[in-house]
């Protein structure tokens, strides 16, 4: 919901009331993308600790219930999206919702790699704000933004998996750490969160950043991302080393929404 009102302010050139509906639209259909993510893996649900509780394994909804309460979202999503922010719009978002539920969640119960194509599903959400603010999809500025958050998105599971890498084995997902060593995952990680950087640095160059004080701010975020990021290179780095970098890519994918939200505010105002 975030990166798709990122999307409409980028396109629109401003925060206005016309986002409200169309991001209203959007976060039903990721809440019914994500019943249908907790009836699709009821089963490896409860044998995670993470996850025993959810409604489904926990008892408290039946799985058929869930499934009838995620179509209800669905569809209330879609005609409202589709209604507010034009047909393109909840085609995507139903696009992201196929992809998340019928392309990423069943390849991930057989490869670690599931995430990389499954990246999409972060790609997607501001392209729909973009194009729900009269954008052309194939704007090279949409395209950038979106190719960011795909980026992004790959360390940023990464490091979910690696703190939660005993949950993920003991329900029998495939995990990385049958394939490398703890330090070679980390140089893997860290070579990601690197791309990721890098791509935020090729963001001013697609003209959607006009202010020259936004522009060195994006150049600091990354850059103390990247001195972040190096403590996962020291020998011996534990499982808290893993927990701090999950936030720190978090808290930068924010910094990047709110220094280019920002950007078109001091446009707009100045």
């Amino acid at each position: 919901m975030v990166t798709t009102i990122l999307g409409y302010i980028c396109a629109a050139g401003e925060l206005n009331i016309g986002i409200i509906l169309p991001a209203l639209g959007l976060l039903l259909v990721a809440c019914g993308s994500a019943v249908i993510n907790h009836f699709q893996e009821r089963n490896t649900d409860a044998l995670m600790d993470r996850t025993k509780n959810r409604p489904i394994p926990s008892g408290r909804i039946s799985a058929m219930h869930a499934l009838y309460l995620s179509l209800i979202l669905v569809i209330i999503g879609f005609i409202t999206l589709t209604l507010t922010g034009g047909l393109l719009a909840g085609i995507l978002s139903l696009l992201n919702l196929l992809w998340y539920n019928g392309i990423y969640t069943p390849l991930k119960k057989k490869n670690p790699l599931a995430i990389i194509p499954g990246s999409m599903v972060g790609a997607i959400p501001p392209a729909v704000g973009w194009v729900s603010a009269g954008g052309s999809l194939l704007d090279p500025q949409i395209l950038i933004i979106s190719f960011f958050f795909f980026i992004w998105q790959i360390p940023h599971f990464w490091l979910l998996l690696t703190v939660l890498g005993d949950d993920y084995e003991k329900a029998g997902f495939p995990t990385f750490s049958k394939l490398f060593s703890r330090e070679q995952f980390s140089r893997i990680i860290f070579m990601w969160i690197s791309a990721t950087v890098v791509t935020s640095f090729m963001i001013p160059f697609f003209g959607i950043v006009r202010n020259p004080v936004i522009n060195f701010a994006l150049l600091l975020a990354g850059i103390w991302l990247t001195v972040k990021a190096i403590k996962l290179l020291k020998p011996g780095n534990d499982k808290l080393s893993f927990r701090f970098a999950f936030r720190e890519i978090n808290i930068f994918a924010i910094i990047i929404v709110l220094l280019l939200s920002i950007d078109k505010m001091i446009i707009i105002y100045l």
